[in-house]
């Protein structure tokens, strides 16, 4: 039986995650993400659980401590992208992984980002490395996803949007199963 984690990035008191003008907050768009995640893989048959908690904010440590104590089969965290903390031109979306990650995480990452840009026709920023401790401390293949930009005034609009949020979460949970059919390399 296939296990998932979904981590809806940061958490509902993390300071200074929000957009400009104080209308998204990007703990509110990745749990509405992550929920609908969560809801169409069940649907398939996959266990998911949360690395998050709507009530407080979890520590990074405890989230991964969760996703290896649970040795579940990959750790996917949604995010909303910021760049400084004014409105600019940044835009676009992007696919984190460890810079030693596997060929499990690389291969996830490539279908998450793809995907995601077919399904939502933003700018393709591609798939990165980045040393963040999601991807570091985890044990199975992990992925961080950023689905668009809080300081340009257009990707505000759209990560507030339930059809964008529903774009996100059906071009993720897609990845997340043409990964698992593949047989999770």
């Amino acid at each position: 039986m296939t296990k998932i984690m979904i981590d809806a990035g940061h958490g509902p008191e993390t300071a200074g995650k929000r957009s400009p003008d104080g209308a998204l907050r990007e703990f509110n768009f990745n749990r509405a993400v992550a929920e609908l995640v969560k809801k169409e893989l069940a649907a398939e048959g996959i266990v998911v659980s949360y690395a998050h908690d709507d009530q407080k904010d979890v520590p990074l440590s405890e989230r991964t401590q969760k996703a290896n104590k649970l040795n579940v089969d990959a750790f996917v965290s949604i995010h909303a992208n910021a760049y400084g903390s004014g409105w600019n031109s940044a835009n676009g979306i992007e696919t984190y992984i460890y810079p030693t990650a596997s060929k499990g995480s690389q291969l996830l990452a490539e279908l998450a980002q793809r995907s995601l840009i077919t399904a939502c026709n933003r700018v393709d920023r591609g798939v990165k490395k980045g040393n963040f401790a999601v991807l570091r401390d985890t044990k199975m293949p992990a992925i961080l996803i950023e689905c668009g930009f809080m300081t340009n005034r257009e990707e505000a609009v759209l990560l507030l949007q339930q059809t964008y949020r529903k774009q996100c979460a059906k071009a993720i949970t897609f990845a997340i199963l043409a990964w698992v059919y593949r047989g999770k390399k």
